[in-house]
């Protein structure tokens, strides 16, 4: 039997096609870390996700009580369980959580997604990458960087395997789906704001809501996180949002898709969004200053655009910039999961 762990809803659309391609026995290991139904229980039922066999309920609170409450969670469902194999997908708190309870008994680990860097130490994911990549045994890897990273850290060559992107598998089965969801009849672009150096401090804040005023008449959605949104209140910054930008609840994930696949551009901060714009070949404007997944900018449709003030200009060329025919990138086929299936059961043998 293998632990299939997931928790906040960038994994989701990772654990899909692993479970469809599976032949050993899974149990899936819900951790709990995003709580509410828009931010986890839709994705399971848009995606076609079995009920989670275990849910651990972790819920929210600070990135070290929630990464211990986890594990505390885990390790007796881990014991009563005895998995054969414990697979982690992505960077967040759970992912670290689950694989240093499983090494604690010798369980072989797999991490999915493994070797992807910002080299920005302040950012948590990049904690949770270093870490787990450092005690897992098997490497799987979405891009040829990742490899180098990894072996410049010391894993050896044979640790680790280009299996391509598990995340588009499932935008590529799930895009025709959500071609009847209902987007702006005008042109429109997409934001999606949501890491703690953007939308925690209160100064940047105020500075992109005050770039988006500069791109209109081009309306923005922005499905906004509900701390964003507090934030937004708190620090009285309603004022300084502009009347181009329509702010709206979270999507559920074939909407999001959708307006994705129909926007003129994409303004964000995910590391999801800049996989999934480029290979729709829909212009994207990362509002960070680096990116664990750089071959979207080398390769796909991403720009880094780290100054507010910088947005409108940035989003003007790469509009300009937008390709006929989506980029293609290499090993992001739709199939990433069933070669990830079958390294997993090659441990296992």
């Amino acid at each position: 039997m293998i632990d299939l762990i997931c928790g906040a809803r960038p994994n989701f659309m990772k654990v899909d096609p692993i479970i469809r391609s599976l032949s050993e026995e899974v149990r899936l290991v819900h951790t709990g870390q995003h709580y509410d139904y828009a931010m986890s229980g839709s994705f399971f039922d848009q995606l076609g996700l079995p009920k989670p066999d275990i849910n651990l309920g972790a819920g929210s609170s600070t990135i070290t009580v929630q990464t211990a409450d986890i594990m505390k969670a885990y390790e007796p469902v881990f014991v009563q369980g005895k998995p054969d194999a414990v697979v982690v997908v992505g960077d967040v708190n759970s992912t670290l959580a689950c694989v240093l309870t499983a090494v604690r008994y010798g369980t072989p680990t797999v991490h999915v997604e493994a070797g992807l860097r910002s080299f920005d130490r302040t950012m948590p994911e990049e904690i949770n990458r270093l870490l787990t990549d450092q005690i897992s045994d098997l490497l799987l890897i979405t891009s040829s960087e990742a490899r180098e990273n990894l072996l410049r850290e010391g894993r050896p060559d044979d640790a680790i395997v280009m299996v391509g992107n598990p995340m588009i598998d499932t935008l590529f089965r799930l895009l025709p789906e959500a071609e009847g969801i209902q987007v702006p009849g005008e042109k429109f672009g997409l934001v999606t704001l949501h890491r703690p150096g953007n939308v925690d401090n209160r100064e940047l804040l105020g500075s992109i809501l005050d770039s988006f005023g500069a791109l209109a008449p081009l309306k923005l959605v922005f499905p906004a996180h509900p701390r964003t949104l507090k934030n937004i209140r708190n620090w009285d910054l309603q004022n300084r949002v502009p009347s181009n930008l329509e702010m709206v609840k979270p999507m559920e994930y074939l909407s999001f898709i959708r307006h994705q696949q129909e926007a003129e551009v994409v303004i964000t901060d995910s590391g999801g969004v800049q996989e999934e714009t480029s290979v729709m070949g829909v212009p994207c404007v990362t509002v960070r200053p680096n990116t664990e997944r750089p071959v979207t900018c080398t390769a796909g449709t991403n720009v880094l655009c780290p100054d507010p003030l910088e947005i409108p200009e940035a989003v003007r060329i790469q509009i300009q910039k937008r390709p006929d025919t989506p980029p293609v990138i290499p090993m992001w086929d739709g199939k990433a999961g069933a070669r990830i299936a079958l390294e997993i059961e090659r441990i296992l043998k």
